[in-house]
């Protein structure tokens, strides 16, 4: 692989259609960047502001920050009464910021107005894509690096993480600036090892991998961290490392994190620490917390959907970038990916987003290849570019039959969009061999807008079922109290009903329920058909007068239950 910006050979045909605007972006750095951030606004903009707080992560993250907000205090980190200290304070700061600025501008409700607290979430997946581009610019020409930032606008897995509330999205943003410095560093050493590199990179890297510490803790450490450990087993020298300025960074690093972790020391003692390091981290190393163990290969699977449309190619350009194994590009991309994908396969805990910092250097590699026309022919493995064509023509099907399953509709407003993203995946797939491997993955890029309006737009805001604390918060409100509070049996204690409906919202048993219901007016229980009859004969017996409101139907994604519960309300004696 090149390492150079020199622009990449371009093909002989003439450019059309999509290619084109390609041709158009790449006569320039600034028009290159316009592209990309207008196709990450297409593809991360659907449903951003309709879709409901989702359980359970987005909602526990918004929820602590909501608190923070409640309380004034922005050291701590609590969900309820219970501290949360599995991460550090930087997403929440963030959120808080955005949250702040939402209130200066007017936004009503802005507290519990949940697309305000994804914002971070969104500008770090934006960032994220226009720093790919400037990490691939260190490793080829500027065409071959705005597809590798088009191919992770147009993932599917960025595209879950832009849209939630969480730590994931900020913490790519992050890892891709210090690993994309790193990459300059690295080259520039290999090209002139006798020329100093100047102290702006390294200052990017440092100030990179404080932002991701305070964000999720020390994995942006492990990225940095085996990448120069494994180039220095296969260098058989670490001499370039000098050029990053180890001992001034790393106590710059210390300079910018150390004030919250003392702060939060100073407030809790080691508390901290046993939660996120022993409760949080090692346990996940040792077993599959919260029922998410998975067994080795489990990220190679779920990388040919949650990669979409960018894995199509991933097989057939493999044995090229093996062979290229030991140019510099290829030898530090190769040296980002592997180790620490091999860390992620090895933990006993899995989540598909664990390995997203990764995907930036599997984007650079692909799109290297794809530009020098390196793809190997293969025609065994060029048969899996069918799934061009079958992804989205799985997300066609399966739209309608969720409609129908969910709320006895067909959800014919859907279908124009499920069908574009299909008939673009199946061009991509059936005019491969003719159009090339650009133009069928720029056509595999626009179906996953489509799929990305089909779902987030159209399906999920159309099946308030989906979202039942949304259901619970529209009725307690139609109440018209000025402050209401819930209780809720045990059945159902999802974090979005405490976001939705305010930090003091309990949950009990039927008794309970009861019980909290005689403490006053304006207050409402929410009550599982188990737990009725109690809940009743109690209130009987504390001659609580309460009325029944509606009972709500749902399903709870968080468990794949479904979701019936009744609403009751106090009355005024």
């Amino acid at each position: 692989m090149r390492t150079t910006t020199d622009e990449a050979p371009q093909s002989q045909a003439p450019s059309r259609g999509l290619a084109a605007v390609l041709d158009v972006a790449t006569a320039s750095h600034l028009r290159a960047v316009a592209l990309l951030l207008g196709f990450a606004l297409i593809a991360f903009l659907p449903g951003f502001f309709q879709i409901p707080p989702v359980d359970r992560d987005e909602a526990r993250f918004a929820q602590a920050t909501k608190q923070m907000l409640e309380r004034h205090e922005y050291i701590d980190i609590r969900f309820q009464d219970e501290v949360r200290y599995k991460k550090p304070v930087g997403i929440y700061w963030l959120q808080v910021a955005a949250v702040k600025t939402g209130e200066a501008l007017g936004v009503r409700d802005a507290q519990t107005t949940i697309w305000l607290y994804r914002l971070p979430s969104l500008l770090g997946a934006i960032g994220a894509v226009l720093m790919t581009y400037w990490a691939a610019l260190a490793f080829v020409g500027r065409r071959t690096a705005l597809l590798a930032g088009l191919m992770m606008a147009s993932s599917i897995l960025l595209g879950v993480e832009a849209r939630l509330a969480k730590t994931d999205a900020v913490l790519l943003f992050m890892s891709v600036t210090a690993m994309g410095a790193l990459a300059r560093i690295y080259l520039a050493s290999r090209r002139a090892p006798d020329v100093r590199v100047g102290w702006r990179l390294p200052a990017l890297m440092w100030t990179a991998m404080a932002g991701g510490m305070l964000i999720k803790g020390p994995l942006v450490l492990m990225f940095v961290g085996l990448t120069i450990a494994t180039l220095g087993i296969a260098d058989r020298s670490v001499r370039w490392v000098r050029s990053v300025r180890p001992l001034t960074g790393f106590l710059w690093m210390l300079l910018l994190v150390a004030p919250w972790f003392i702060a939060i020391v100073a407030k809790s003692g080691d508390n901290f620490f046993v939660q996120s390091v022993g409760d949080d981290m090692l346990a996940k190393v040792t077993s599959g917390q919260e029922a998410h163990g998975a067994p080795p290969g489990y990220y190679l699977l779920l990388f040919w959907i949650t990669f979409w449309p960018g894995s199509v190619l991933a097989g057939l350009a493999a044995p090229t970038i093996w062979k290229a194994r030991r140019e510099p590009g290829a030898r530090f991309l190769l040296a980002w990916l592997i180790p620490s994908w091999i860390v992620f396969e090895a933990v006993m805990t899995k989540l598909p987003h664990y390995v997203l910092p990764l995907y930036p250097a599997i984007a650079i590699l692909i799109a290297g290849i794809v530009e020098k026309n390196g793809l190997w022919r293969n025609r065994w493995i060029e048969h899996g570019t069918v799934g061009w064509f079958l992804f989205p023509g799985a997300i066609a099907v399966a739209v309608p039959v969720v409609f129908f399953i969910m709320s006895r509709d067909l959800g014919l407003v859907a279908w124009p969009f499920a069908a574009a993203a299909a008939i673009l995946g199946l061009f991509a797939w059936w005019l491969f061999d003719a159009d090339g491997p650009e133009r069928a993955l720029l056509r595999g890029m626009m179906a996953s807008v489509f799929i990305a309006i089909t779902v987030y737009a159209i399906t999920f805001p159309m099946l308030p079922s989906l979202f039942p604390s949304e259901i619970v918060a529209r009725e307690v409100r139609a109440k018209g109290c000025e402050a209401p509070q819930l209780a809720s049996t045990y059945t159902y204690q999802e974090p979005s009903l405490v976001f939705l409906l305010g930090t003091e919202t309990k949950f009990t048993d039927g008794p309970g329920a009861a019980e909290f219901l005689h403490g006053g007016t304006c207050r409402f229980a929410l009550v599982d058909p188990r737990s009725e009859r109690a809940f009743v004969q109690r209130a009987n017996a504390l001659g609580v007068r309460f009325t029944l409101g509606n009972r709500i139907e749902g399903f709870n994604v968080s468990n794949g239950k479904r979701f019936a519960m009744a609403l009751f309300y106090s009355v005024a004696p």
